[in-house]
């Protein structure tokens, strides 16, 4: 039986819930038990047949490969099994809830990947002429057109690749902004203490030094002390709005106000617009920069390491320093502005080399189509509708980190409602998983002390946020009432136990060494546990 990095076994039959209850093949019923690829073996075989080489390949030189390529031989049925049966032992926003605060891990429509699957998006090069790519300029326009329309922006980037990579696109235009006016002093960007960890990265990265604000009682930014430590050193402010404690920023219009009052540029990090989309228009409240996270508002997918979009609308202030490129009709047709000259003059240089993420503006433009302006306001009032009723429903056994009026679109809560049992927050969020649900945001934002982020989004129905607050519910129950084995042993359930997460993210193993006599004895142990 394997042993994971803290000592627990990570078998079949590994304590709690499964003691005494092994199978003989390692499964757990229809779920098959699946080692590692290479575990596999099949180093002597290949999956498919090949006829011999005719030719020699001395023309190669020392390219030739003079050792074994180093993968398993696995046939097409192999491969296929192999991974579906891993993905089995992972969770999916196809199988349940996935409440991740902060994150807005919403179901992609059907629609949105057949769109992007359309030949002339999916196989266009991106060194094509801009001649033959008129139907792909054309969609890149229209997006730009209704996020602009959205936002109230007049002018929006196209090609950031993600939300930080939108964040390093609107400092850049700001940071060129003050250049250009003669204020290239100011280095300093405010940041609140409850802003996301990409915000003060992204600007300590552009060279800027970063002062936080403070946060009031209630969760929101102290305009006192934002006021106290604006200066003509301050080039921006970065406020998250919605904010990560799920709570809209009331005095938005002031803080816009106060902070153009004294020269700065206000950055809005449009992570969280999915609560507001079609009710807000960010430039109505004074926003100068801001990134929009398709996968968030837009339903592109999201997490895998991409690939994402983060498009940035701009203020009229910073819409001449907006990378290059951009699409421009010029009367016979579309065009990319690509070269540092005429109205890009002023653009401060590129993003990435060619024109962003085709298939994430498809996706993204194939959701805005289907719902429509009405739509996308619902998206925005279901999504605020469905984290109120998650904080009503569990308020009653859970403490709610901001109990007073309404949040949008995430809940937020603390673990006050564990203290005396022993019981930690990532210990509620490991009896989750034996539940079937995969955990909340936890320790996030670090402003509120035991963090329990939840977001549900807008796609859930009614049946399924019951079923996680009843799910919750029970579990808060049992750890009130001294149930603490259930929690700090948990899950139970899941393939490997508890990880040691410290020590995996400080010392991974990033290679597997085969030790094939080691191994076939461990699962001759296991057969025959």
């Amino acid at each position: 039986m394997t042993m994971n990095n803290v000592g627990r076994p990570t078998g079949p039959g590994a304590g709690g819930a499964t003691a005494g209850h092994a199978s003989l093949t390692g499964g757990r019923g229809l779920l098959q038990d699946e080692p590692l690829l290479f575990e596999l073996g099949g180093w002597d075989k290949t999956g498919v047949d090949f006829d011999s080489a005719e030719h020699d390949a001395s023309d190669l030189g020392d390219l030739v490969r003079t050792a074994a390529i180093g993968l398993a031989g696995l046939s097409e049925p192999e491969t296929m099994r192999h991974y579906v049966r891993l993905s089995q032992k992972n969770h999916a926003i196809d199988l349940a809830l996935y409440p991740l605060g902060s994150c807005t891990m919403k179901h992609n429509p059907r629609l949105n990947e057949k769109m992007a699957r359309l030949a002339g998006f999916a196989d266009l090069h991106p060194l094509a002429p801009v001649s033959t790519a008129q139907g792909a300029l054309e969609l890149i326009d229209r997006l730009a057109h209704w996020l602009k329309t959205l936002t109230g922006m007049p002018a929006v980037a196209m090609t950031p690749k993600a939300g930080a990579h939108g964040e390093l696109c609107g400092l850049l235009c700001i940071k060129a902004a003050h250049e250009a006016a003669g204020q290239g002093h100011r280095r300093t960007v405010l940041v609140p203490t409850s802003a996301h960890g990409t915000n003060p990265a992204t600007a300590a990265f552009v060279g800027y030094s970063v002062t936080e604000i403070a946060q009031t009682a209630d969760g929101r930014v102290d305009l006192a002390d934002l006021e106290a430590k604006l200066g003509d050193h301050v080039a921006a402010i970065m406020v998250t709005n919605p904010n990560t404690c799920g709570l809209f920023e009331r005095d938005v219009i002031e803080i816009a106000r106060i902070s153009h009052a004294h020269g700065a540029y206000f950055y809005c990090d449009g992570a969280n617009f999915n609560a507001i989309v079609g009710r807000v228009r960010p430039g109505d409240l004074g926003v100068d920069a801001m990134h929009i996270n398709l996968h968030k508002t837009f339903s592109t997918p999201h997490g895998g390491g991409g690939p994402g979009a983060g498009p940035v609308v701009l203020s009229e202030a910073l819409a001449k320093f907006a990378p290059a490129p951009w699409v421009v009709h010029d009367g016979t047709g579309l065009k990319l502005v690509e070269e540092a000259a005429g109205e890009a003059a002023q653009a401060f240089g590129r993003m990435c080399a060619f024109q962003g993420q085709m298939g994430m503006f498809v996706r993204a433009y194939a959701y805005m189509r289907s719902h429509g302006a009405d739509g996308l306001r619902q998206v925005a009032e279901d999504a605020v509708l469905n984290a109120n009723y998650i904080k009503a429903r569990l308020s009653a056994e859970m403490t709610p980190a901001f109990p007073d009026g309404p949040c949008m679109h995430e809940a937020l809560f603390d673990d006050s409602w564990l203290e005396g049992t022993g019981i930690t927050t990532l210990d509620f969020a490991k009896a989750m998983i034996d539940e079937g649900f995969h955990p909340m945001t936890m320790y996030f934002p670090l402003v509120v002390h035991g963090a329990m982020l939840i977001e549900p989004t807008e796609t859930e129905p009614k049946r399924e946020l019951d079923r996680f607050c009843d799910a919750l519910l029970a579990l808060a129950r049992a750890a009130k009432a001294g149930d603490a084995a259930r929690f700090t042993g948990a899950p139970y359930l899941a393939p490997l136990r508890r990880l040691d997460e410290t020590l995996a993210a400080r010392k991974p193993k990033l290679t597997w060494r085969p030790d094939p006599p080691a191994l076939s004895e461990e699962r001759a142990q296991v057969l025959a546990s």
